[in-house]
């Protein structure tokens, strides 16, 4: 098959940039490898690594030197991972460094396998299904990316097959790579038990990956949630549920003594309205983008609440929409962005009075990115918000809720409300939209904001050492602050604003 030994024949694979793994490795990925292709002790790996640090090619080049050196004529192998399409990215991987390599003449492949031709064993990317798994006899078994496998009875099942084939075949390899997720998931289970038992080997090297330079670091860390980054780079099992800001950045988002900012000739005014008919506020905003020393800032004008009311804790939808026409009339508003399954009828009513009524859509997508634009925005300062009690409570009280790898929403606790938040997120996006002729903008889908007022390193993200690059470029980025904020404005009176004394009592 081939005359070097499995050590020598992964150190000869040529990566993508044409350099030799062996020329690349560095010691933490070569104690990993070789406790894999050893397998005399320990049979069961599992590999945690931050984002980044060569973790499906360094699985890759294991499987394609185990299945031509070790693996026995017409032996079984399978790759998992959270979905068959991740799974094909590990193939397409292996058929590059087989390639690159002149190996390309010793194997076959297919859209699902590859095949050792003198020996017949083979690779198979497997779906996850649970079911299916049963019976199987492995020599080999690739787990992708446990750690973000879903808690459901299919992936529950999947995980018990796989573990439970190992010993079918003697000399049975299980590796088990990616980062790490939520604590009570199937990867963190199965972590913990790992640790503990002497028939795993378990390796744990956190990021940032030591080849990454200092924009590198600063660009993943600036997209990157607190638990994303703990997960992510970090390895560590953290909850998914994050605060949406902090009270430092809230403040410094606060325009001090100002409630309202009364309209101004030739600004264009967008609108937003999110609706809550029983227990949830119906909360209006009305704001622009204009330009300031460090960049675009969306500013709100003015924020109006209502609380439901009366024996049958309701809105007065009527009342809400007497005071949005006047507001966009007012503001000159050039369009209202809403939810349609709250507003459908009220915009219909708006939209024949003469208001532009724009859907915002709430899909998965959606929310994803209101949520990621707020928290870009809040962190780099580029809302400026009314000094009130209601806004200030509400971006106190909201969190980051992880719906899915590297997806998030806006969620407010039992008792609290996000409605607020919601109004100004769908402005903000709005507005993050337009053109912006004065360059930069204020967020990208991804959470990041194109010219950095300032970097906040959270607590729950490591600090980079006292006198490191990172450490000196973070510094000088929290030196380059935006301005607290315009001076206060004239408050006008609105019947059903969040200062109205004659608003119901909750």
């Amino acid at each position: 098959m081939t005359a070097l030994p499995p050590l020598d024949l992964l150190a000869a694979l040529v990566l993508e940039d044409g350099t030799l793994w062996g020329q690349r490795a560095e010691a933490f990925q070569r104690e990993d490898a070789a406790a894999i292709l050893d397998n005399r002790d320990v049979r069961r790996h599992y590999l945690l690594r931050g984002r980044g640090m060569s973790k499906t090619t360094d699985t890759a080049a294991l499987v394609l030197v185990l299945l031509l050196t070790d693996a026995p004529a017409r032996s079984r192998s399978h790759a998992y991972a959270a979905d068959g399409e991740q799974a094909a990215i590990m193939l397409d991987t292996i058929r590059g460094l087989a390639e690159r390599s002149g190996l390309l003449p010793l194997l076959d492949f297919t859209t699902r396998t590859m095949t050792v031709k003198r020996t017949g064993a083979t690779l198979t990317v497997e779906s996850a299904d649970g079911a299916s798994a049963f019976g199987l006899r492995p020599w080999l078994t690739v787990v992708d990316e446990l750690g973000v496998w879903p808690s459901g009875a299919n992936h529950q099942n999947l995980w018990s097959a796989i573990v439970s084939a190992v010993p079918k075949v003697p000399g049975s390899r299980l590796v088990v790579i990616g980062t790490a997720g939520s604590p009570t998931g199937i990867g963190a289970e199965a972590w913990t038990s790992a640790e503990q038992s002497p028939h795993w080997h378990t390796s744990r090297h956190p990021g940032p990956a030591p080849w990454w330079d200092v924009d590198d670091m600063i660009e993943v860390q600036d997209s990157l949630t607190a638990s994303q980054y703990r997960r992510l780079i970090l390895c560590e099992w953290a909850e998914g549920d994050d605060a949406l800001t902090n009270p430092d950045d809230v403040a410094a988002c606060i325009r001090p003594g100002s409630t309202v900012l009364p309209p101004v000739r030739g600004v264009e005014y967008v609108a937003a309205l999110d609706v809550g008919t029983r227990r949830d506020l119906t909360a209006l905003v009305v704001g622009h983008a204009e330009r300031r020393e460090a960049g675009r800032v969306v500013v709100v004008d003015r924020v109006l609440s209502w609380k439901p009311g009366g024996k049958d804790q309701r809105i007065d939808l009527s009342e809400v929409e007497t005071a949005v026409l006047r507001l966009c009339r007012e503001y000159r508003v050039s369009r209202l962005r809403f939810d349609r399954m709250q507003a459908e009828q009220m915009t219909t009513n708006l939209a024949r009075a003469g208001v532009r009524c724009d859907e915002f859509m709430f899909s998965t997508a959606g929310a994803n990115r209101l949520a990621r634009t707020l928290w870009g925005a809040l962190r780099d300062h580029a809302l400026d918000l009314p000094d009130d009690d209601e806004t200030r409570a509400e971006f106190l009280a909201t969190r980051l809720v992880e719906t899915g790898p590297g997806v998030v929403k806006l969620q407010n606790p039992p008792g609290t409300h996000d409605d607020i938040v919601t109004a100004v997120g769908m402005l903000a996006v709005d507005l993050a939209a337009q053109p912006d002729h004065g360059g930069g903008s204020i967020s990208t889908p991804t959470g990041h904001v194109g010219p950095r007022a300032t970097v906040t390193t959270r607590e729950a993200i490591r600090r980079p050492a006292p006198g490191s690059a990172l450490a000196g470029h973070l510094a000088r980025d929290r030196a380059k602050r935006m301005p607290r904020g315009l001076p206060g404005g004239a408050i006008v009176g609105v019947p059903g604003a969040h200062d109205d004394p004659r608003r119901r009592a909750p």
